[in-house]
């Protein structure tokens, strides 16, 4: 353990997906209290990336707020698959939820939500992310087919690319509406949304995202994009301190990837639908940092240039 942060010489890496598809890439910052992972989109602009190194050394420094909870329910992720891939995506994950996304062709919506349906039984939970796939009116109209599909809808993310139309699909649906608070001010997200979409990259870590969730007044459901097991404690930490936790949280990213940074025996597994609350990450195996480290210099130059992005205060 270190007593400075040497950004300059932290361990780059990507590890591949388990589709094939792509890598998630990001940079391993040692604290010293111990490790954050830096990870943010290619597409987070300059001023973005001071919240996500913030939130990457919070757990090396500061530390993570105190929980009241040592477990977190987990809802799967379901992508845009056919039916069949759909269900077997459900049935392995063990979660009692799903976040299923929609906003392709209605019927290939409808049938992968009953196919999730058919996996969780009566009694899972359901809800759709359409990632701002339609206008005011398709969005009404598919989220009603949705919820008959489903038998109900715990809520919808994003139905459309702005705000104000999806204040207008609220307005017009009997399902609850959900927007990521970290892209809108408190009072729009009031009347734009029923639920609060909480990240700790893009809000500045666990204790910030805290008290941004506490600030909207609704209740909170805590995501985030694909990490590590090292980055995705972070929001395991945030919904272990969130005075309430009414919805399972989209917390298991992890499995999405081929491999992890920390042993095997540390590697976040989604067991019984639920996820441990963790006082702080555990450090990545050396080996581990070697196998999947980074080694093309043009890519190490362009995550060097990020974080020093950040560092500069998205300058």
């Amino acid at each position: 353990m270190q007593t400075l942060i040497d950004l300059d010489n932290s361990p780059v890496f990507a590890i591949p997906l388990r589709d094939g598809t792509a890598s998630y890439e990001g940079v391993l910052v040692e604290g010293p209290q111990g490790w954050g992972e830096f990870g943010p989109p290619s597409d987070v602009g300059a001023p973005a990336l001071v919240r996500w190194l913030t939130a990457a050394t919070e757990p090396g420094t500061v530390g993570w707020p105190d929980p009241v909870r040592g477990r977190i329910p987990i809802a799967v992720t379901v992508p845009a698959v056919a039916p069949a891939r759909a269900r077997d995506i459900v049935v392995a994950s063990g979660c009692r939820s799903a976040a299923v996304e929609v906003g392709t062709a209605l019927a290939d919506d409808v049938a992968r939500i009953a196919a999730v349906r058919d996996a969780l039984g009566p009694d899972g939970a359901i809800r759709c992310d359409a990632k701002g796939r339609w206008d005011v009116d398709t969005a009404v109209a598919a989220i009603g087919e949705l919820h008959r599909a489903a038998g109900d809808l715990e809520f919808v993310v994003q139905p459309c690319p702005s705000v104000a139309d999806g204040a207008r699909v609220r307005g017009r649906v009997g399902v609850r509406i959900a927007a990521d608070v970290s892209v809108l001010d408190t009072p729009v997200l009031r009347e734009a949304a029923d639920v609060a979409v909480v990240q700790c990259g893009p809000l500045g870590g666990a204790r910030r995202a805290l008290r941004v969730a506490e600030m909207t007044g609704l209740p909170c459901v805590v995501s985030s994009t694909v990490q590590t097991s090292i980055g995705l404690m972070a929001g395991l930490a945030l919904a272990g301190a969130l005075p309430e936790l009414p919805y399972a949280c989209e917390l298991g990213g992890r499995a999405l990837l081929a491999g992890d940074v920390v042993a095997p025996s540390r590697s976040l597994t989604v067991v019984d639908g639920f996820l441990p609350v963790a006082p702080m990450p555990p450090a990545p195996q050396p080996e581990l940092i070697e196998q999947y480290a980074v080694t093309d210099p043009r890519r190490i130059a362009w995550w060097r240039d990020r974080v020093r992005a950040a560092t500069a205060g998205g300058r």
